[in-house]
């Protein structure tokens, strides 16, 4: 008889001791892992903020090209008289906008362009348009110029061979570059210039 009960107050114990170890064991994990997902968490809201970043050009349908492309320089014809290079602009924002007076799309954005130059150009932004009109004829760039009030840049790229350095494949075809000269982002089709969500991409950009 008492061989049963010191029997069963053996295993009793032992009982006891795996369940306290295996306790023991799920606390030093449960420890463990907590730095884990503190440094998770802290990773994630890293992880978003740079997102958040990726998000801006998203929101503004600018496409982000990565660090370190430069923009092709170019010489081009002013219109009304004289020439200009990218360079001439390089410690400002430069949003280069490549368009011709037949581009329905290129007119339906002109307006929100010369908005945001209006609203930026004191800020260290300048809006650069650049037509590609084959010969650069006069007759047609002067009208369209004066009906939609437009006081930024133009300049004229007769030949296409300044679109054609920066590859452009589709008008309109806009360029963000930095001060400096590296390229930002690049938007193929119309967009809202002066949107809310394209003011806050550029701010983040502006000198």
């Amino acid at each position: 008889m008492k061989s049963w009960v010191s029997h069963t107050l053996a295993v009793t114990r032992r009982r006891r001791l795996v369940q306290l170890a295996l306790a023991l064991a799920m606390l030093g994990i449960l420890l463990w892992g907590l730095p884990g997902r503190r440094s998770d968490e802290d990773g994630g809201h890293h992880r978003g903020h740079g997102k958040r970043g990726a998000d801006v050009f998203e929101r503004a349908g600018v496409t982000e090209l990565k660090e370190g492309q430069r923009s092709p320089g170019f010489r081009l014809a002013r219109r009304g008289g004289g020439e200009a290079t990218l360079d001439a602009w390089s410690g400002k924002l430069v949003v280069l906008n490549f368009w011709a007076t037949w581009c329905t799309p290129c007119t339906s954005e002109m307006p929100t362009l010369e908005a945001l130059w209006r609203d930026y150009r004191n800020r260290g932004l300048v809006v650069i348009g650049v037509s590609v009109d084959r010969g650069a004829p006069a007759a047609l760039i002067d009208p369209y110029v004066r009906n939609l009030a437009l006081t930024f840049p133009i300049l004229l790229d007769p030949d296409s061979k300044t679109a054609g350095a920066w590859r452009i494949n589709g008008l309109p075809s806009t360029f963000v570059v930095r001060p400096g000269g590296e390229v930002a982002g690049v938007a193929v089709g119309a967009r809202e210039w002066n949107s809310a969500e394209m003011k806050a991409l550029l701010e983040t950009l502006l000198p």
